[in-house]
């Protein structure tokens, strides 16, 4: 199975980069499934239901979020009535709406796909371990799941490592979001598990982890605000990475980064 999955989309120089890029991605790679997480496509914070239909548009299976989920009032009905929208599992039980994992037939495979939130500097929610071990027990690798994609959206990278070598084994992929800084790290663990601490943002990258400057650099410089948090709206970078994965097994055989556009230096896999 060959899946792609893409950092957080921030604004709509996020949404511009998947809509330029995806299509031909998809169809260059031959990809069978596309996450991405979209907890900043709608101006920087939450989602709506224009914002998810631009992102399945332009070839999204699934979309997962992180601690903005609810940010968007809009966003909640949304992510009430979508099941290929999935906010972090960890919730605490009955206080939220939606829901942290699908089972998803998508060209006739059978994708299991997980969002987490990470607790290390970040909110207080259940334990996100033992939610996820909770979540593969529902459609183990190579059994139930042709393929087994975990998001874990966290501040830690020690966080996010420790969930990868957690789940070696018994998933594609576990990937890291939140930073918007992709990492350099992907690569394959000892039992088969795809990883990269962090995948990124699709977003301007000449800005603040996607946000016009000058309003955290005041933060930064005074301790003081002066205005809203601003998506940046300048060419945005398409970040994510590749996994091809064994159609017997669901474990990976190849990770590559991916980085098309905007500011960075341009990283494509071979077909």
């Amino acid at each position: 199975m060959r899946l792609a999955f893409f950092g957080d989309v921030v604004g709509r120089a996020g949404r511009k980069a998947v809509t330029a890029h995806l299509p031909k991605l998809r169809s260059d790679l031959s990809l069978d499934a596309v996450v991405i997480n979209a907890e900043n496509a709608a101006g920087g914070f939450g989602i709506t239901r224009a914002t998810a239909d631009e992102l399945y548009d332009a070839g999204a299976d699934v979309l997962t979020l992180g601690n903005h989920s609810f940010d968007n009032p809009q966003g909640i009905t949304v992510i009430e009535n979508e099941p290929r929208i999935l906010r972090p599992c960890n919730y605490p039980p009955n206080t939220v709406t939606g829901r942290g994992s699908g089972l998803y037939d998508i060209g006739g495979y059978r994708l299991l796909v997980i969002n987490v939130l990470g607790r290390v500097f970040m909110d207080a929610l259940d334990d996100p371990f033992q939610a996820v071990e909770r979540e593969l027990m529902t459609a183990p690798l190579g059994d139930v799941a042709d393929a087994v994609i975990v998001d874990i959206h966290a501040e830690a990278t020690s966080e996010k490592q420790g969930m990868g070598v957690f789940c070696d084994g018994r998933a594609s992929l576990v990937v890291g979001t939140h930073q918007h800084v992709p990492t350099s790290d992907t690569r394959i663990w000892p039992g088969g598990t795809a990883y990269q601490t962090d995948a990124g943002m699709c977003g301007d990258y000449n800005s603040v982890i996607g946000m016009e400057k000058e309003e955290p650099l005041i933060r930064f410089t005074t301790r003081m605000r002066q205005g809203r948090f601003t998506p940046a709206s300048g060419a945005g970078t398409l970040s994510g990475l590749f996994v091809e994965t064994d159609n017997k097994t669901g474990l990976a055989i190849r990770a590559e980064p991916i980085r098309i556009g905007g500011q960075l230096s341009e990283t494509v896999p071979t077909p």
